[in-house]
């Protein structure tokens, strides 16, 4: 079998394996954000003169994805109205008003218009700056299905802004993440982006449920994947985080 390292990428395993439709979590209250988020939805809170949600659907559309399924919540009224103006990719909207469901239980309610193939998952807050290779083209010729429930990719804490945790996941010389002990500093965290199977989702539990429960099912199964991140990586949580990010933009721009 050929293996993963930590800079690595597993086998391609086809054209068929790769995913043409994305997840976008846009659901979040976003009170980190707040004031700003009172008022506006957080995928709306512009970094460079654009809205969050635009910088990742933008990638999606450089990267030929025709389909993105968005989930709202928190003034949804306000994500949708904007959403509307979008030609690609094409965007469903996953309607959570009733109910916040999480992550897990967000994409779970997704599933029916998601498909029945792996897909790409996408936060809004997540922001990166792309290395040699557009990252979601790595990310799909990294999807092995044949060992794979799901694909996430992780970020150097090193390499990091806007982060202040302990990390979460340790890798191994194949690829195969696996939780940060106690106690213990990890040298990766996720970015909330990642290429997920549809089966991941078969034992998942009803209603809101993090994600989180169904990566570790994939640990235990030794079925959760990591890809490390090739260029910097910015969580934009809060307000300090948006000059922050628009600071590395300006500068890798240079």
């Amino acid at each position: 079998m050929t293996t993963t390292g930590i800079d690595g990428t597993p086998p391609a395993t086809g054209q068929d394996a790769r995913p043409g439709t994305a997840m976008v979590l846009a659901a979040g209250l976003g009170t980190r954000m707040r004031p700003i988020t009172e008022t506006l939805p957080k995928p709306l809170v512009e970094v460079a003169g654009r809205p969050l949600v635009d910088h990742v659907l933008d990638r999606l559309a450089e990267a030929g994805i025709g389909r993105a399924v968005v989930n709202v919540h928190w003034l949804a009224d306000q994500v949708e109205n904007h959403l509307k103006g979008r030609e690609a990719p094409e965007i469903l909207i996953s309607d959570e008003r009733e109910s916040l469901l999480e992550t897990g239980g967000g994409v779970a309610k997704a599933l029916p218009l998601i498909g029945d193939k792996p897909f790409f998952l996408l936060n809004t807050d997540s922001f990166w700056m792309e290395g040699a290779r557009p990252l979601l083209d790595r990310m799909a010729s990294a999807w092995d299905d044949s060992r794979m429930d799901a694909l996430l990719v992780v970020a150097a804490i090193v390499a990091t802004s806007g982060y202040s945790g302990s990390g979460d996941f340790l890798m191994d010389a194949e690829g195969r993440l696996s939780r940060r002990p106690e106690r213990i500093t990890a040298p990766f965290v996720y970015t909330g982006c990642g290429i997920l199977s549809p089966r991941l989702f078969e034992t998942a539990p009803d209603g809101a449920f993090s994600l989180n429960v169904l990566f570790d099912q994939a640990i235990e199964a030794e079925r959760l994947y990591g890809m490390r991140l090739d260029g910097p990586w910015m969580h934009v949580g809060t307000p300090d985080a948006i000059e922050e990010a628009e600071r590395m933009i300006f500068e890798s721009a240079l």
